[in-house]
């Protein structure tokens, strides 16, 4: 799996589904995720800290598996603009 950027990582979906128009289909999922073990997350709960939580978003057409991470208004704006 490969871990791009968000604007990389929406060109290459946009060809996803481009390339899927007549045959195929191309599976986007989204997951709440905070990037750090459960170790460190016990760690600043208990310390108190906030949990910053991101957005790991994935998507696969069955041979090509691509995801990022961005804040969740971050992505909210950009799927906004690419839709």
């Amino acid at each position: 799996m490969v871990l791009l950027q968000p604007d990389p990582f929406l060109n290459e979906l946009t060809s996803m589904f481009e390339r899927s128009t007549e045959k195929g289909s191309v599976w986007v999922t989204l997951k709440r995720s905070s990037l750090k073990s459960k170790v460190k997350k016990n760690k600043m709960t208990t310390a108190g800290e906030a949990i910053e939580y991101r957005c790991l978003i994935r998507a696969t057409d069955g041979k090509k598996t691509i995801s990022t991470s961005s804040s969740v208004a971050g992505i909210e704006f950009a799927f906004r603009s690419e839709i």
